[in-house]
């Protein structure tokens, strides 16, 4: 874990909390066929999936020359392949020869990518080196000529990015202003404790939706009201004209709103307070509200002789929940000790269906190879590699989402059925939901470029 001490190299990672001036807002109707359309979807996929940023995995899974990992995203296949220079690079998965996809492992080790059809062989830098027969080419040898169609890629916050624009924005420029308030955590440090892939009956648009808004939270994650404030007059919310959000969330404390519930709330936070030496009985008598403050206090204390370093925390980051939804498809919903990495992936074939990939990004303490995550209410393993769980709604268990995003999944099948009725026009937003209108005004700008 890096330590930093400079004042200056602590300041560079202070982040601004200041909120940001409110966008202007339509007020066009977000309406039910956008999320059934196939001529809708099919633009989604020409003018926003094509030419934005996105995920294909953890740096950790590229460690050894040869190294590669395939993601299936919309109609393509991408993958990604250590070189012996280093360097990762993004093509698409597929051979020159005659459209076979070329690897079909989702990871793995080889030195050449070899085309399983016809053994075509490809170097790590996608260079086309191997042709059976290659005499019997007449008009002339394919090798080093044919080679794979290499897009961009970079690394950052201990993801592997790509994007299918050639001529798109450095992924610095894309995530501004959030990328450098998400530097603040210590994003590389994190291991993949979770990694889960659900194939829903539902169209993505619908699980962004969700997490561009706190209104549903009181209703669908009852527990939540014991350890964390989801009132929207508590919260903060920012709109930022890269498209991209950001919330904060109060944690380690009940809303404001919530009478009683002493128990509740010392039988939630037990695990936490153990581990950071603080007495729940000290909180009895009506000072369970006093909780955030002291575990603020006592993070500063006991960080480091606890594997920690905050130095790059402001005091809120310690116990506070701040989530970033990143146009079009990603939200981390980043915690003092991980991520919930969130994504809606487009299905190759069906507006009414998608793929919701779950991460959970543990920062283990310096040392310790077994943590207890508060967001995920379970024992996680560093030695463990997360096995990677697919499957459908009722497949996947609250094991493996977590307790409240098992909450979410529940819904969004029965509000795509709900989205064809005759009875249903268009949105009625609240004030609080005006990071669901932002999200659909970004989508209706990528649409029109």
């Amino acid at each position: 874990m890096t330590i930093h001490k400079s004042p200056s190299e602590l300041q560079a990672y202070r982040v601004d909390k200041q909120k940001a001036a409110e966008p202007a807002l339509t007020d066009k109707p977000i309406s039910p066929d956008r999320y059934f359309s196939r001529a809708f979807w099919q633009q989604e996929w020409e003018k926003i999936w094509t030419r934005t940023w996105q995920i294909a995995g953890v740096v950790r899974q590229l460690q050894k020359t040869g190294d590669y990992i395939t993601l299936p995203f919309g109609t393509e296949t991408i993958l990604c392949a250590l070189g012996d220079d280093g360097k990762i690079r993004a093509f698409y998965n597929v051979c020159q020869h005659r459209g076979m996809l070329l690897m079909s492992a989702e990871q793995g080790n080889s030195r050449r990518l070899v085309c399983p059809y016809h053994g075509w062989a490809y170097d790590l830098k996608g260079t086309l080196r191997v042709v059976p027969d290659e005499a019997d080419y007449l008009q002339g040898s394919p090798c080093g000529k044919l080679n794979l169609v290499e897009i961009p890629c970079e690394t950052w916050a201990g993801f592997i990015w790509f994007n299918m624009d050639p001529a798109c924005a450095p992924l610095s420029d894309y995530m501004q202003p959030i990328g450098r308030q998400i530097d603040s955590y210590p994003m590389d440090d994190m291991v993949r404790t979770h990694w889960v892939t659900l194939e829903g009956n539902f169209n993505w648009k619908l699980i962004q939706d969700n997490f561009n808004e706190s209104y549903h939270v009181p209703f669908v994650h009852p527990q939540t009201k014991y350890v964390m404030e989801y009132s929207y007059q508590y919260c903060q919310f920012d709109l930022y004209d890269s498209g991209h959000c950001r919330m904060f969330m109060p944690g380690a404390a009940p809303t404001k709103t919530l009478q009683g519930g002493e128990e509740e709330t010392l039988k939630y936070m037990a695990q936490e307070l153990a581990f950071w030496e603080l007495d729940p009985d000290s909180f009895r008598g009506g000072r369970t509200r006093d909780i955030r403050a002291a575990l603020q206090k006592q993070k500063r204390i006991l960080g480091e002789s606890k594997g920690y370093d905050f130095g790059r925390y402001d005091d809120d980051q310690l116990t506070d929940h701040w989530h970033y939804t990143i146009f079009p498809n990603l939200s981390f919903s980043l915690k003092p000790d991980g991520n919930i990495w969130l994504r809606a992936r487009p299905h190759e074939s069906d507006p009414e269906k998608c793929y919701f990939d779950m991460w959970y990004m543990t920062l283990f303490p310096k040392g310790e190879t077994k943590y207890y995550s508060q967001s995920m209410a379970q024992w996680v393993s560093v030695d463990t590699p997360a096995p990677h769980e697919q499957g459908k709604l009722g497949e996947i268990t609250e094991k493996s989402l977590g307790p409240g995003i098992i909450q979410d999944v529940s819904v969004w099948e029965a509000q795509q059925r709900g989205l064809h009725s005759r009875g249903y026009r268009r949105d009625y937003l609240s004030g609080q939901e005006r990071r669901v209108r932002f999200f659909h005004d970004n989508i209706d700008r990528y649409l029109a470029r």
